[in-house]
């Protein structure tokens, strides 16, 4: 094969290499995962997406439970929260946690507040003397969440309930600019996920915040081979959009690391696109995958992806209106082996110790374990949340043989 013919993977061997290259097939710890462990996941899939829904769990904690099993949720608050930070959260695919040296790579999108926040937070720029009194009141005290700040710097627009949704009171609207910017960052969350807003240069390992700012162009090549890395193979759309990064400078990012062999050209069977493969993407013949993820999982948050890798057309339906759902708010894949084979609607029933499936479907060619493969896997989730009991609702093909077999 010379250095120009791509490599051919049929479609079965592309969805091995996408599943391992995130941390899938390996054997899961159970119970006796480490801060090592932890820190070797972050370090494969390069980050966490963060969500605000906490019908079943906060959206950061679900991917590394589908790829280690029960784990101490401590451990994670830990890496974000606490010296020496393995994560700091900012805009990478959406709001997401990432580790330091990728938060400096992103210093190019924090150049361009201006250009590319919300048209809200833009707004805050133009009201240089409060972003001034906000990042001194944070600087004073911080961390503090916004509703703290609010009450100190402009204690007549405190965050009220009549502030809903985007309905923010200027001082939020500040902090939101200044963190896009990169002039405050976050320390945390508190229990009710409020972010904690602090200095950069408290939070950043020195060797980070004292960094020098890369060239835009080092940083996008650095961002798609963290992107390639994660994805094992992928198209042109797939890396861009792990990091949400330009069309054009993606493509010139791609074909600088091709020339330089840090991408390798692929061919996928039946795909709609030529392909790219990391040179250190694991290739393995067999491997066996039992998950459920979470809609916001790095594996299945880009649906045209998900599509090609693996037959799925199912729509994310937690932003559909109810009516027109037919799966359900929450909806869990259930991968095993290298397919998607069925999908449920959880809930966890905080109060009544209850993990709730409201419904369970299975896809048309799912093997007969699968009921009893999810089973066991429901299970498993349930004490990891705390939850004493799985119980199913009457909706759904899989729902009567799903719970015959709990």
């Amino acid at each position: 094969m010379s250095e120009r013919d791509p490599v051919r993977l049929g479609r079965q061997a592309a969805r091995r290499v996408a599943l391992a290259a995130q941390g899938f097939g390996r054997d899961r710890p159970f119970g006796q995962v480490t801060m090592r462990q932890i820190q070797a996941t972050i370090d494969r899939i390069g980050l966490l997406q963060i969500d605000s829904v906490n019908v079943l769990a906060r959206a950061h904690l679900l991917p590394l439970y589908s790829r280690l099993g029960p784990y101490d949720t401590g451990l994670l608050e830990k890496a974000s929260s606490k010296p020496p930070r393995r994560l700091v959260e900012y805009w990478a695919h959406e709001a997401s946690f990432v580790p330091p040296e990728t938060h400096r790579l992103l210093r190019w999108r924090m150049d361009r507040a201006d250009q590319d926040a919300w048209r809200s937070v833009r707004a805050a720029g133009e009201q240089p003397e409060l972003l001034e009194a906000v990042i001194a009141e944070v600087g004073r005290s911080g961390p503090l969440t916004a509703g703290q700040v609010s009450a100190r710097v402009d204690p007549d627009h405190r965050l009220e309930k009549n502030h809903w949704g985007w309905n923010w009171p200027p001082v939020k609207t500040a902090l939101e600019y200044l963190f896009w910017s990169g002039r405050v960052t976050s320390a945390g969350r508190t229990s009710q996920f409020e972010r904690l807003y602090d200095l950069p240069e408290r939070v950043l390992p020195d060797r980070v915040h004292e960094a020098g700012t890369p060239a835009r162009e080092d940083a996008i090549d650095g961002l798609i081979e963290i992107s390639a890395r994660a994805h094992g193979v992928g198209t042109a759309s797939c890396l861009r959009d792990y990091f949400r990064l330009p069309a054009r400078e993606s493509k010139e990012a791609i074909a600088r690391l091709a020339a330089e062999g840090r991408l390798l050209p692929a061919e996928v069977e039946d795909f709609p696109a030529p392909a790219w493969l990391h040179p250190e993407a694991r290739r393995p013949r067999k491997l066996k995958t039992r998950a459920l993820l979470a809609p916001f999982d790095p594996l299945v948050f880009e649906r045209r992806r998900l599509e090609d890798f693996f037959d799925d057309q199912a729509p994310t339906e937690i932003y559909t209106p109810k009516a027109k759902r037919k799966y359900g708010y929450y909806v869990l894949p259930f991968f095993f082996f290298y397919s998607i084979v069925a999908r449920v609607d959880l809930k966890s029933d905080r109060g009544g110790s209850v993990l709730l499936v409201q419904s369970a479907w299975a896809e048309p060619d799912a093997p007969p374990e699968v009921p009893a493969e999810l089973a066991d896997e429901l299970k498993l989730m349930a004490g990891w949340l705390g939850l004493n009991e799985v119980k199913v609702m009457p909706k759904g093909d899989l729902a009567t043989d799903l719970e015959a077999k709990l």
